[in-house]
């Protein structure tokens, strides 16, 4: 009940500007609790992050027309990419002739073997507004860590934390309209979520909310699949995170058939495999 009442609060813009306050309060004067973050400020972290770097903006074109790709060029990054599954926009090409750009456009899935190839390897990638957008998160971070060489910067919408209980997440698809109403930010401004302020859609593929996850459920995923977070901006609904590719992502090494038997003889001889 208390977790439905911060929900509540937050889904207010009273709400999200007290909590914004207290927040900003407690770090800057204690130190307590990560930065507090704002969607503006993500140019900053691409000013910081892009110069003498590659790199490749995931997701570049809903809503910002290939904007943080051109920031990056901007910034003196030595080349970059940008990839969407939809695209390029009529504005992101003239936007594109206007500056005598050299920013690249890929059209394809991100998760795609084809398009991670190329992409190539990436000094930074940058990702804001996919994650949740993606039916399997994980899988789209194992693709953004084999795209990645250096840093990520991840920009996601997120769920308040679950008190008393870490790494939890919300599938949204195919909940009741009484449940998704919970989830919906009507009011601060936000327009149509597909799968939360109206059913799931199949055929809108991608355009659906799938997962809404926490903070500490993304941050869990992103050293999973192979990045250390060295940095965290929070907002109510929101994170930003930067990371360091510092290890491969976990896999299953599938084993040939020699070994397949193999293994299988040293299972049942050891009595581990039993029904749970």
């Amino acid at each position: 009940m208390i977790y439905r009442w911060k929900m509540a609060a937050l889904n207010t813009r009273r709400g999200v500007e007290l909590e914004r306050r207290a927040r900003t309060w407690a770090h800057r004067r204690f130190g307590l609790g990560p930065d507090v973050g704002n969607y503006a400020r993500l140019p900053e972290y691409i000013r910081e992050h892009a110069p003498g770097h590659s790199f490749v903006d995931v997701g570049c074109m809903w809503g910002v027309n290939g904007l943080y790709a051109f920031l990056a060029e901007e910034a003196g990054a030595t080349s970059v990419k940008g990839v969407d599954v939809f695209g390029p926009t009529p504005e992101f090409e003239e936007e594109h002739r206007a500056r005598g750009s050299s920013v690249q456009f890929i059209l394809g899935d991100a998760g795609a073997p084809e398009t991670i190839r190329e992409v190539g390897p990436t000094d930074v990638v940058f990702c804001a507004g996919v994650l949740y957008h993606h039916p399997s998160p994980f899988d789209l971070l194992v693709a953004l860590r084999l795209m990645c060489r250096g840093k990520l910067i991840l920009r996601t919408s997120t769920v308040p934390e679950v008190p008393f209980a870490r790494n939890m997440a919300v599938y949204w698809p195919f909940l009741s309209d009484r449940q998704r109403r919970l989830w919906s930010h009507h009011r601060l401004g936000v327009g149509g979520q597909i799968g939360i302020t109206s059913p799931f859609e199949p055929e809108a593929g991608y355009g659906n909310w799938f997962w809404g996850l926490t903070p500490s459920a993304v941050s869990a995923l992103l050293e999973t699949a192979g990045f250390r977070p060295v940095y965290r901006a929070t907002e109510p609904w929101a994170q930003t995170f930067i990371c360091e590719a510092v290890h491969p992502p976990i896999e299953h090494d599938l084993p040939d058939h020699d070994r397949a038997r193999q293994l299988g003889a040293e299972v049942s001889a050891g009595g581990e495999a039993r029904p749970q």
